[in-house]
């Protein structure tokens, strides 16, 4: 049911079934090491480029929320997925593995949440009984497109990012099916493209800020919540920089939001020491975070009620040599667990 202008609410409550996650050697050293069901030593993957090795993180994701969820390729209706490297080719190249009909996805690093939203949409009225839904980035693939490769050993200023080496898959389902307890998805808020003049590639988390904001003031505005309606509001990747925008710009908007309650997957997914800059990013982060850590809190009893708002820069190499700005978007998914 649409709600507002830009959200759905899904009164069938989709659930999540099983999720898959793979990471490389950074996310095995870092903070949610344990919330990954595979984690590589080196970024090869036994492949000899980094493209292959990355579509080998969402082959792994595939296979292992299908085995988690008991579920066999072919009793799956659609897999919506993408990642960040040219025509997302990774991706459609583990979709030709897995054999399932499948939606490329591109939103950049939001493309995790807007295949979440769309699955849930899918699922939520019958189009489908089973749907597997995802995102992946590799850390040396994508390096290698967007800025430069690892081997040339560039400094990068203090409000880069680190791009994650890592697969998030999740499997969605009809409630009906699954009246166990289950984190289930209950609306979506689908963002615009919002461009607010920026040109630096490496300051990812200051263009994005706005766009994560317009999303979660469109999601409150669409539904009638207020913030104090969720454990967490959680951003994709914004990092340290796009994460202090969003919440000064949150306040200026007048909605009152917990600093506590604030997080953003890009800070919770590496320790302190590591040397990441303003934090992680990818199309994988906030796939990996909510599809490992999250997930795995909400089934403790740490969260019931979140809010999810992954964010892209929907920028391309050549956009940047032509000297574009930079678009942004931001797609939010409420996620809930118990009765």
């Amino acid at each position: 049911m649409l709600v507002g202008s830009q959200s759905w609410q899904f009164a069938n409550r989709p659930v999540i079934v099983s999720t898959g996650v793979t990471g490389g050697p950074f996310e095995a050293r870092g903070n949610l090491a344990e919330d990954f069901d595979i984690l590589h030593e080196d970024l090869w993957l036994e492949e000899d480029t980094y493209e292959k090795a990355h579509r080998v993180l969402l082959e792994e994701a595939i296979e292992t929320a299908l085995k988690k969820g008991a579920t066999k390729e072919k009793d799956i209706q659609f897999l919506l997925a993408g990642d960040l490297i040219n025509q997302i080719t990774p991706t459609s190249f583990a979709a030709r593995t897995a054999a399932i009909p499948y939606f490329g996805l591109f939103g950049a690093c939001s493309t995790s949440m807007e295949g979440l939203a769309l699955s849930a949409f899918i699922v939520n009225y019958g189009g489908a009984k089973k749907v597997l839904t995802g995102a992946s980035s590799h850390n040396a693939a994508v390096e290698k497109q967007f800025r430069y490769p690892t081997e040339y050993g560039g400094q990068k200023p203090p409000t880069a990012q680190w791009t994650i080496t890592g697969a998030g898959v999740a499997l969605l389902a009809q409630k009906a099916d699954h009246p166990e307890p289950l984190p289930y998805i209950t609306a979506a808020t689908i963002g615009k493209v919002i461009d607010m003049g920026l040109t630096d590639p490496f300051n990812m988390g200051g263009a994005m800020a706005p766009a994560a904001v317009d999303t979660i003031m469109a999601h409150f505005r669409d539904t009638g919540l207020t913030p104090n309606h969720y454990d967490l509001i959680v951003t994709g990747d914004l990092g340290q920089v796009g994460n202090e925008t969003a919440y000064d710009l949150l306040t200026t908007k007048g909605l009152s939001v917990n600093k506590e309650q604030f997080k953003d997957c890009g800070l919770l997914i590496y320790k302190d020491d590591q040397p990441v800059m303003a934090g992680g990013s990818g199309a994988g982060c906030s796939a990996t975070v909510l599809y490992g850590h999250l997930l795995n809190e909400m089934k403790k009893g740490t969260y019931k009620k979140i809010l999810v708002v992954a964010t892209g820069a929907l920028l391309s190499p050549l956009s940047f040599q032509q000297g574009e700005t930079i678009p942004c978007i931001a797609h939010a998914v409420a996620i809930e667990y118990g009765s």
